[in-house]
Protein backbone atom coordinates (compact mmCIF):
# COMPACT_ATOMS: atom_id res chain seq x y z
CA UNK A 1 0.00 0.00 0.00
CA UNK A 2 1.20 3.64 -0.81
CA UNK A 3 2.00 5.70 2.03
CA UNK A 4 -0.12 8.58 2.55
CA UNK A 5 1.79 12.01 2.76
CA UNK A 6 -0.77 14.22 3.02
CA UNK A 7 -4.30 13.29 5.15
CA UNK A 8 -6.13 15.93 3.65
CA UNK A 9 -5.42 17.71 -0.15
CA UNK A 10 -7.15 18.98 -2.76
CA UNK A 11 -6.57 18.16 -6.96
CA UNK A 12 -7.72 21.28 -8.94
CA UNK A 13 -8.92 20.66 -12.98
CA UNK A 14 -8.57 23.88 -14.44
CA UNK A 15 -10.15 25.13 -17.42
CA UNK A 16 -10.57 28.98 -19.18
CA UNK A 17 -14.42 29.61 -17.54
CA UNK A 18 -14.26 26.69 -14.72
CA UNK A 19 -12.28 24.95 -12.22
CA UNK A 20 -13.36 21.75 -10.58
CA UNK A 21 -11.85 20.76 -7.52
CA UNK A 22 -11.71 17.65 -5.44
CA UNK A 23 -10.85 17.89 -1.49
CA UNK A 24 -9.43 14.45 -0.01
CA UNK A 25 -9.65 14.10 3.23
CA UNK A 26 -7.88 10.58 4.89
CA UNK A 27 -9.02 9.69 8.83
CA UNK A 28 -6.45 7.45 10.82
CA UNK A 29 -8.58 4.13 9.43
CA UNK A 30 -7.08 4.93 5.91
CA UNK A 31 -10.56 5.21 4.84
CA UNK A 32 -10.71 8.80 1.80
CA UNK A 33 -13.89 10.23 1.81
CA UNK A 34 -14.50 13.17 -1.29
CA UNK A 35 -15.81 16.37 -1.70
CA UNK A 36 -15.85 17.92 -5.18
CA UNK A 37 -17.21 21.33 -6.22
CA UNK A 38 -17.59 23.12 -9.44
CA UNK A 39 -16.55 26.91 -9.17
CA UNK A 40 -16.08 30.13 -11.98
CA UNK A 41 -13.23 31.74 -12.92
CA UNK A 42 -13.87 35.33 -11.71
CA UNK A 43 -12.48 36.61 -9.06
CA UNK A 44 -15.53 36.37 -6.62
CA UNK A 45 -16.13 32.45 -7.51
CA UNK A 46 -12.11 32.04 -7.22
CA UNK A 47 -12.48 33.24 -3.47
CA UNK A 48 -14.93 30.98 -3.00
CA UNK A 49 -12.95 28.57 -3.94
CA UNK A 50 -10.39 30.14 -1.04
CA UNK A 51 -13.20 29.53 1.61
CA UNK A 52 -14.33 26.25 0.78
CA UNK A 53 -10.97 25.02 0.85
CA UNK A 54 -10.87 26.99 4.51
CA UNK A 55 -13.75 24.86 5.44
CA UNK A 56 -12.16 21.40 4.82
CA UNK A 57 -9.07 23.04 6.64
CA UNK A 58 -7.34 22.26 3.33
CA UNK A 59 -3.88 23.51 2.93
CA UNK A 60 -2.28 21.44 -0.02
CA UNK A 61 -3.53 22.00 -3.25
CA UNK A 62 -2.22 20.57 -6.61
CA UNK A 63 -3.68 21.50 -10.38
CA UNK A 64 -2.18 20.55 -13.42
CA UNK A 65 -0.37 24.17 -15.54
CA UNK A 66 -2.94 24.49 -18.33
CA UNK A 67 -1.63 27.40 -20.35
CA UNK A 68 -2.11 30.50 -18.79
CA UNK A 69 -5.55 29.59 -16.82
CA UNK A 70 -3.60 28.28 -13.92
CA UNK A 71 -2.64 31.75 -13.13
CA UNK A 72 -5.26 33.31 -11.64
CA UNK A 73 -6.04 30.54 -9.18
CA UNK A 74 -2.24 30.88 -7.91
CA UNK A 75 -2.44 34.32 -7.57
CA UNK A 76 -6.13 33.82 -4.96
CA UNK A 77 -4.57 30.85 -3.24
CA UNK A 78 -0.79 31.62 -2.98
CA UNK A 79 -1.18 33.02 0.50
CA UNK A 80 -3.15 30.47 2.15
CA UNK A 81 -2.29 26.87 0.50
CA UNK A 82 0.69 25.29 -0.29
CA UNK A 83 0.18 24.65 -4.27
CA UNK A 84 1.87 21.86 -6.10
CA UNK A 85 1.59 23.02 -10.29
CA UNK A 86 2.07 19.69 -12.16
CA UNK A 87 3.37 19.20 -15.44
CA UNK A 88 0.33 17.84 -17.26
CA UNK A 89 2.79 15.44 -19.04
CA UNK A 90 3.79 13.62 -15.63
CA UNK A 91 -0.16 13.25 -14.36
CA UNK A 92 -2.25 11.79 -17.00
CA UNK A 93 -5.47 10.17 -16.16
CA UNK A 94 -6.29 6.77 -17.46
CA UNK A 95 -7.80 6.75 -21.30
CA UNK A 96 -11.44 6.09 -21.40
CA UNK A 97 -12.31 7.49 -18.15
CA UNK A 98 -11.50 10.65 -18.04
CA UNK A 99 -14.53 13.56 -17.28
CA UNK A 100 -13.32 16.45 -15.30
CA UNK A 101 -14.87 15.48 -11.59
CA UNK A 102 -12.31 12.42 -12.09
CA UNK A 103 -9.35 14.77 -13.40
CA UNK A 104 -9.89 16.54 -10.33
CA UNK A 105 -10.14 13.38 -8.29
CA UNK A 106 -6.97 11.47 -10.13
CA UNK A 107 -4.76 14.76 -9.07
CA UNK A 108 -6.24 14.62 -5.32
CA UNK A 109 -5.24 10.95 -5.08
CA UNK A 110 -2.09 11.22 -6.72
CA UNK A 111 -1.11 14.09 -4.64
CA UNK A 112 -2.23 12.06 -1.49
CA UNK A 113 0.49 10.13 -1.77
CA UNK A 114 2.96 12.48 -2.74
CA UNK A 115 3.41 11.30 -6.23
CA UNK A 116 3.80 14.58 -8.10
CA UNK A 117 6.34 16.63 -8.71
CA UNK A 118 5.54 19.90 -8.69
CA UNK A 119 7.09 22.57 -11.34
CA UNK A 120 9.25 25.37 -9.90
CA UNK A 121 7.57 28.82 -8.89
CA UNK A 122 9.82 31.85 -8.51
CA UNK A 123 8.62 34.57 -5.89
CA UNK A 124 5.91 37.14 -6.97
CA UNK A 125 8.90 39.97 -8.36
CA UNK A 126 10.83 37.40 -10.02
CA UNK A 127 7.34 36.54 -11.69
CA UNK A 128 7.02 39.82 -12.85
CA UNK A 129 10.68 40.73 -13.86
CA UNK A 130 10.30 37.51 -15.62
CA UNK A 131 6.95 38.67 -17.36
CA UNK A 132 9.09 42.00 -18.82
CA UNK A 133 12.14 40.01 -19.77
CA UNK A 134 10.46 37.87 -21.61
CA UNK A 135 8.40 40.28 -23.50
CA UNK A 136 11.69 42.30 -23.82
CA UNK A 137 12.94 38.97 -25.68
CA UNK A 138 10.21 38.84 -28.10
CA UNK A 139 10.73 42.49 -28.67
CA UNK A 140 13.84 41.92 -29.58
CA UNK A 141 13.01 39.18 -32.08
CA UNK A 142 10.42 41.68 -33.93
CA UNK A 143 13.00 44.23 -34.45
CA UNK A 144 15.54 41.91 -35.90
CA UNK A 145 12.92 40.69 -38.31
CA UNK A 146 11.89 44.29 -39.72
CA UNK A 147 15.95 44.26 -39.97
CA UNK A 148 15.74 41.20 -42.31
CA UNK A 149 12.67 42.71 -43.95
CA UNK A 150 14.80 45.71 -44.97
CA UNK A 151 17.59 44.67 -45.83
CA UNK A 152 15.65 41.86 -48.02
CA UNK A 153 14.11 45.16 -49.93
CA UNK A 154 17.81 46.07 -50.34
CA UNK A 155 19.02 43.16 -52.25
CA UNK A 156 15.91 43.07 -54.25
CA UNK A 157 16.36 46.35 -55.72
CA UNK A 158 20.28 45.45 -56.05
CA UNK A 159 21.38 47.71 -53.52
CA UNK A 160 24.62 45.74 -51.89
CA UNK A 161 25.64 48.07 -49.04
CA UNK A 162 25.78 45.25 -46.67
CA UNK A 163 28.51 43.49 -48.61
CA UNK A 164 30.71 46.92 -47.67
CA UNK A 165 29.42 48.07 -44.12
CA UNK A 166 29.87 46.17 -41.23
CA UNK A 167 25.94 47.26 -39.67
CA UNK A 168 23.41 48.29 -42.46
CA UNK A 169 21.79 49.53 -39.60
CA UNK A 170 25.16 51.94 -38.65
CA UNK A 171 24.36 56.03 -38.45
CA UNK A 172 26.66 56.27 -42.09
CA UNK A 173 24.90 53.49 -44.09
CA UNK A 174 21.51 54.47 -42.86
CA UNK A 175 22.22 57.86 -43.74
CA UNK A 176 23.32 56.95 -47.10
CA UNK A 177 19.56 54.48 -47.74
CA UNK A 178 17.14 57.41 -46.76
CA UNK A 179 18.62 59.63 -49.14
CA UNK A 180 18.86 57.58 -51.89
CA UNK A 181 15.36 56.09 -50.89
CA UNK A 182 13.94 60.01 -51.06
CA UNK A 183 15.79 60.43 -53.96
CA UNK A 184 15.44 57.22 -56.36
CA UNK A 185 15.89 58.54 -59.49
CA UNK A 186 19.53 60.57 -58.68
CA UNK A 187 22.08 58.58 -59.80
CA UNK A 188 25.88 60.28 -59.36
CA UNK A 189 25.49 60.79 -55.87
CA UNK A 190 28.59 61.77 -53.77
CA UNK A 191 27.97 59.70 -50.46
CA UNK A 192 31.38 61.05 -48.66
CA UNK A 193 29.18 63.74 -47.04
CA UNK A 194 27.47 60.62 -45.41
CA UNK A 195 30.18 59.39 -44.21
CA UNK A 196 32.56 58.66 -41.12
CA UNK A 197 36.44 59.33 -41.25
CA UNK A 198 36.83 55.56 -40.35
CA UNK A 199 34.42 54.90 -43.55
CA UNK A 200 35.86 57.57 -46.57
CA UNK A 201 38.30 55.02 -47.17
CA UNK A 202 35.15 52.91 -48.17
CA UNK A 203 33.80 55.69 -50.66
CA UNK A 204 34.15 53.91 -54.30
CA UNK A 205 33.23 50.95 -52.98
CA UNK A 206 30.07 52.18 -51.53
CA UNK A 207 29.00 54.27 -54.83
CA UNK A 208 29.26 50.96 -56.97
CA UNK A 209 27.36 48.95 -54.12
CA UNK A 210 24.58 51.29 -54.38
CA UNK A 211 24.25 51.30 -58.15
CA UNK A 212 20.63 50.07 -57.67
CA UNK A 213 16.86 50.85 -58.18
CA UNK A 214 14.51 51.05 -55.38
CA UNK A 215 10.94 50.89 -56.88
CA UNK A 216 7.93 52.55 -55.52
CA UNK A 217 6.47 50.06 -53.95
CA UNK A 218 9.80 48.44 -52.02
CA UNK A 219 10.57 52.50 -51.29
CA UNK A 220 7.03 51.91 -49.34
CA UNK A 221 7.75 48.67 -47.67
CA UNK A 222 11.04 50.03 -46.81
CA UNK A 223 9.70 52.93 -44.85
CA UNK A 224 7.22 50.75 -43.20
CA UNK A 225 10.10 48.80 -41.92
CA UNK A 226 11.90 52.09 -40.37
CA UNK A 227 9.15 53.66 -38.94
CA UNK A 228 8.44 50.14 -37.01
CA UNK A 229 11.93 49.39 -36.23
CA UNK A 230 12.07 52.94 -34.71
CA UNK A 231 8.69 51.92 -33.05
CA UNK A 232 9.99 48.88 -31.31
CA UNK A 233 13.29 50.60 -29.97
CA UNK A 234 10.82 52.90 -28.27
CA UNK A 235 8.79 50.35 -26.87
CA UNK A 236 12.46 48.58 -25.81
CA UNK A 237 13.43 51.74 -24.26
CA UNK A 238 10.25 52.06 -22.26
CA UNK A 239 10.31 48.63 -21.18
CA UNK A 240 14.22 48.92 -20.20
CA UNK A 241 13.31 51.53 -17.83
CA UNK A 242 10.29 49.32 -16.37
CA UNK A 243 12.70 46.64 -16.01
CA UNK A 244 15.41 48.63 -14.11
CA UNK A 245 12.98 49.76 -11.41
CA UNK A 246 12.39 45.92 -10.95
CA UNK A 247 15.39 44.78 -11.33
CA UNK A 248 16.90 47.47 -8.57
CA UNK A 249 15.87 44.88 -5.49
CA UNK A 250 18.71 42.11 -7.30
CA UNK A 251 21.09 44.63 -8.52
CA UNK A 252 23.56 42.60 -5.67
CA UNK A 253 23.00 39.52 -6.97
CA UNK A 254 22.89 40.96 -10.89
CA UNK A 255 26.18 42.42 -9.95
CA UNK A 256 27.47 38.77 -8.56
CA UNK A 257 26.62 37.04 -11.77
CA UNK A 258 28.27 39.32 -14.45
CA UNK A 259 31.28 39.24 -12.27
CA UNK A 260 31.26 35.64 -14.10
CA UNK A 261 33.28 36.07 -17.91
CA UNK A 262 30.91 36.34 -21.07
CA UNK A 263 27.95 37.55 -18.76
CA UNK A 264 26.75 40.99 -18.84
CA UNK A 265 24.54 42.79 -16.92
CA UNK A 266 21.70 42.49 -19.39
CA UNK A 267 22.35 38.52 -19.33
CA UNK A 268 22.59 38.17 -15.83
CA UNK A 269 19.45 40.29 -15.31
CA UNK A 270 17.89 38.01 -18.10
CA UNK A 271 19.09 34.66 -16.01
CA UNK A 272 17.85 35.99 -12.69
CA UNK A 273 14.13 36.67 -13.86
CA UNK A 274 14.39 32.76 -15.36
CA UNK A 275 16.00 30.87 -12.22
CA UNK A 276 15.11 33.43 -9.49
CA UNK A 277 18.04 34.20 -6.72
CA UNK A 278 17.27 31.20 -4.10
CA UNK A 279 19.04 28.42 -4.88
CA UNK A 280 17.84 26.32 -1.83
CA UNK A 281 15.08 25.68 -4.35
CA UNK A 282 17.39 23.15 -6.51
CA UNK A 283 18.89 20.42 -4.70
CA UNK A 284 22.42 21.37 -6.24
CA UNK A 285 23.53 22.13 -9.65
CA UNK A 286 23.10 19.26 -11.40
CA UNK A 287 19.54 20.10 -10.78
CA UNK A 288 19.55 23.06 -12.39
CA UNK A 289 21.28 22.26 -15.36
CA UNK A 290 18.42 19.39 -15.87
CA UNK A 291 15.91 21.92 -14.88
CA UNK A 292 17.69 24.26 -17.81
CA UNK A 293 17.38 21.52 -20.18
CA UNK A 294 21.35 21.63 -20.48
CA UNK A 295 22.39 17.86 -19.45
CA UNK A 296 21.46 14.77 -21.91
CA UNK A 297 18.40 12.45 -20.72
CA UNK A 298 18.41 8.95 -19.31
CA UNK A 299 17.12 6.53 -21.81
CA UNK A 300 17.53 3.07 -21.60
CA UNK A 301 15.64 0.08 -22.04
CA UNK A 302 16.98 -3.90 -22.61
CA UNK A 303 20.00 -2.67 -22.11
CA UNK A 304 20.22 -0.26 -25.56
CA UNK A 305 20.17 3.08 -25.15
CA UNK A 306 17.99 5.52 -27.51
CA UNK A 307 18.86 9.13 -28.12
CA UNK A 308 19.62 10.96 -25.54
CA UNK A 309 19.72 14.81 -26.85
CA UNK A 310 18.93 17.54 -24.97
CA UNK A 311 15.78 18.49 -25.42
CA UNK A 312 13.79 22.02 -27.36
CA UNK A 313 12.76 23.09 -23.78
CA UNK A 314 14.07 26.08 -22.13
CA UNK A 315 13.31 28.64 -24.94
CA UNK A 316 14.22 31.70 -23.18
CA UNK A 317 16.73 30.80 -20.24
CA UNK A 318 18.57 28.60 -22.72
CA UNK A 319 19.45 30.60 -25.72
CA UNK A 320 20.87 33.52 -23.54
CA UNK A 321 23.26 31.09 -21.68
CA UNK A 322 24.64 29.85 -25.11
CA UNK A 323 25.06 33.82 -25.94
CA UNK A 324 27.36 33.97 -22.70
CA UNK A 325 29.05 30.87 -23.96
CA UNK A 326 29.92 31.81 -26.66
CA UNK A 327 31.24 35.22 -25.47
CA UNK A 328 33.18 33.40 -22.63
CA UNK A 329 34.75 31.32 -24.45
CA UNK A 330 36.62 34.70 -26.61
CA UNK A 331 37.35 36.14 -23.04
CA UNK A 332 41.12 36.44 -22.95
CA UNK A 333 40.91 37.34 -19.03
CA UNK A 334 39.90 33.35 -18.34
CA UNK A 335 41.06 30.87 -20.83
CA UNK A 336 39.90 28.52 -18.69
CA UNK A 337 36.53 28.06 -20.85
CA UNK A 338 37.80 28.48 -23.78
CA UNK A 339 40.58 25.89 -23.25
CA UNK A 340 37.69 23.30 -22.02
CA UNK A 341 35.77 23.92 -25.56
CA UNK A 342 38.11 23.27 -27.62
CA UNK A 343 38.73 20.21 -25.64
CA UNK A 344 35.06 19.14 -26.05
CA UNK A 345 35.14 20.36 -29.39
CA UNK A 346 37.52 18.05 -31.03
CA UNK A 347 35.79 14.75 -29.77
CA UNK A 348 31.88 16.09 -29.67
CA UNK A 349 32.03 19.24 -32.39
CA UNK A 350 31.08 22.84 -32.21
CA UNK A 351 27.02 22.47 -30.87
CA UNK A 352 27.57 19.71 -28.11
CA UNK A 353 30.71 21.71 -27.11
CA UNK A 354 29.04 25.07 -26.57
CA UNK A 355 26.15 23.25 -24.65
CA UNK A 356 28.93 21.92 -22.29
CA UNK A 357 30.34 25.61 -21.62
CA UNK A 358 26.41 26.82 -21.16
CA UNK A 359 25.92 24.05 -18.20
CA UNK A 360 29.28 25.29 -16.98
CA UNK A 361 28.13 28.49 -16.48
CA UNK A 362 25.08 27.97 -15.03
CA UNK A 363 27.09 25.74 -12.51
CA UNK A 364 29.66 28.62 -11.74
CA UNK A 365 26.01 30.61 -11.16
CA UNK A 366 24.25 28.03 -8.91
CA UNK A 367 27.66 28.05 -6.76
CA UNK A 368 27.75 32.02 -6.80
CA UNK A 369 24.41 32.89 -5.43
CA UNK A 370 24.44 29.64 -3.32
CA UNK A 371 27.42 30.90 -1.81
CA UNK A 372 26.87 34.69 -2.17
CA UNK A 373 30.38 34.83 -4.01
CA UNK A 374 31.68 36.42 -7.08
CA UNK A 375 33.44 34.75 -9.95
CA UNK A 376 36.60 33.38 -8.75
CA UNK A 377 38.85 33.12 -11.97
CA UNK A 378 42.30 31.86 -9.66
CA UNK A 379 40.68 28.39 -9.34
CA UNK A 380 40.96 27.45 -12.78
CA UNK A 381 44.18 29.01 -13.65
CA UNK A 382 44.96 26.67 -11.14
CA UNK A 383 43.13 23.90 -13.09
CA UNK A 384 45.22 24.86 -16.37
CA UNK A 385 48.38 24.92 -14.74
CA UNK A 386 48.21 21.88 -13.21
CA UNK A 387 46.80 20.34 -16.73
CA UNK A 388 49.44 21.95 -18.74
CA UNK A 389 51.80 20.64 -16.64
CA UNK A 390 50.86 17.15 -16.82
CA UNK A 391 50.18 17.38 -20.43
CA UNK A 392 54.04 18.64 -20.70
CA UNK A 393 55.67 15.82 -18.63
CA UNK A 394 53.04 12.85 -19.38
CA UNK A 395 51.53 12.82 -22.57
CA UNK A 396 48.99 10.70 -23.18
CA UNK A 397 50.36 7.60 -24.51
CA UNK A 398 46.72 5.84 -25.52
CA UNK A 399 45.81 8.59 -27.62
CA UNK A 400 49.00 8.76 -29.50
CA UNK A 401 48.47 4.64 -29.96
CA UNK A 402 45.24 5.08 -31.00
CA UNK A 403 45.99 7.82 -33.75
CA UNK A 404 49.05 5.00 -35.03
CA UNK A 405 46.58 2.61 -35.19
CA UNK A 406 44.21 4.50 -37.50
CA UNK A 407 47.45 5.20 -39.80
CA UNK A 408 47.34 1.54 -39.89
CA UNK A 409 50.79 0.67 -38.06
CA UNK A 410 51.26 -2.05 -35.72
CA UNK A 411 52.33 -0.51 -32.15
CA UNK A 412 54.15 -2.15 -29.55
CA UNK A 413 54.78 -0.35 -26.08
CA UNK A 414 58.07 -1.17 -24.63
CA UNK A 415 59.46 1.09 -21.28
CA UNK A 416 57.42 3.93 -22.87
CA UNK A 417 59.26 3.99 -25.87
CA UNK A 418 56.74 3.42 -29.20
CA UNK A 419 58.20 1.47 -32.08
CA UNK A 420 55.99 0.80 -34.92
CA UNK A 421 56.46 -1.42 -37.47
CA UNK A 422 54.43 -1.57 -41.02
CA UNK A 423 52.07 -3.87 -40.67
Amino acid sequence: MLKIVYSICCGIDVHKKFVVATVTSTNENNITTYATKQFSTYSKNLFHLKEWLSEHNCKEVCMESTGKYWIPIYNILEDSCNITLANPKYVKNIPGKKTDEKDSLWLADLHKHGLVKGSFIPPKAIRELRDLMRYRFKLTNFRSSEKNRFQNSLTVSNIMISSVVSDTFGKSSSAIIKYAMEHPDKLDIDYTQFLHKSMLSKADEIKIAMQGSISKNQTAKMSICLNHYDYINNCISQLDTAISLISSEFKSQIELIASAPGITTQSATTIISEIGVDMSVFPDAKHLCSWADLTPQNNESAGKKKSVRISRAGAYLKPILIQCANAAIKNKSCPYFKYRYESIKKRRGHKRAIIAIARMLLTCIYNMLLKNEAFDNSIHEKYLKRENTSRHFQPNIDRIILFLQAQSFEVTKVSQEISPKIS
